[in-house]
């Protein structure tokens, strides 16, 4: 019987089947070693480095404080039938308390800064009265961010045609005698006119 028995098909190392098997082992082989070492090389590689985060915008802080402690603004000047009036603004931009009494110190200068001639009166009621600071220096303390507002009083009056007016661009304001002045340059200059005076009335606290 066993002499007999025919041997199996494509039993050779050449069988369609055996090549068709060994090809998908070697596939499969070949799909399972990537499969680990990708991993492997994804794990052992370095991470990219993270790049800062930008830098936080700083606080604006403003214009810088003035060693005297205060800073000066000035305000728009009103004008009616040759009278005009301005405010300049007095704020606590440093962090102690301010003590404020008495009357600014005015410089009335020309285009390039220098003096003109002026007479300063000291009570806006020489030449207009002016509610709510027409009187006597009260005194008061600015804490920081505090505020006190004097008015400056004029009049654009000519008396004398031979007499050359007085138009001022710049105005110099000190707190207060024996400080530092701080350069103002209010809209459209002060124009005095022949008076020569310019008025000023004490600081009053903005409450």
């Amino acid at each position: 019987m066993a002499q007999n028995a025919r041997p199996l098909p494509y039993t050779n190392e050449r069988s369609p089947m055996l090549k068709n098997c060994r090809m998908r082992i070697k596939t499969a082989a070949c799909l399972l070693a990537v499969s680990t070492v990708l991993p492997l090389t994804a794990c052992n590689a370095e991470p990219a480095p993270i790049p800062p985060p930008p830098p936080a915008p700083s606080a604006s802080t403003g214009p810088e404080c003035p060693t005297s402690g205060v800073a000066l603004t000035a305000g728009q000047v009103e004008a009616a039938s040759g009278l005009r009036a301005m405010k300049v603004r007095m704020v606590n931009c440093g962090a102690t308390p301010y003590p404020v009494n008495g009357y600014p110190v005015l410089r009335l200068l020309d285009a390039d800064r220098k003096p003109l001639t002026l007479t300063v009166a000291e009570g806006t009621s020489t030449i207009s009265r002016i509610a709510g600071f027409d009187g006597p220096p009260k005194p008061v303390t600015l804490g920081s961010g505090g505020e006190a507002t004097a008015v400056l009083v004029w009049r654009n009056t000519v008396t004398d045609t031979g007499v050359p007016a007085t138009t001022g661009v710049h105005i110099e304001v000190a707190p207060a005698s024996g400080q530092r002045g701080q350069l103002l340059t209010p809209h459209g200059g002060v124009d005095l006119g022949t008076t020569g005076t310019l008025a000023t009335s004490p600081w009053v606290a903005v409450r």
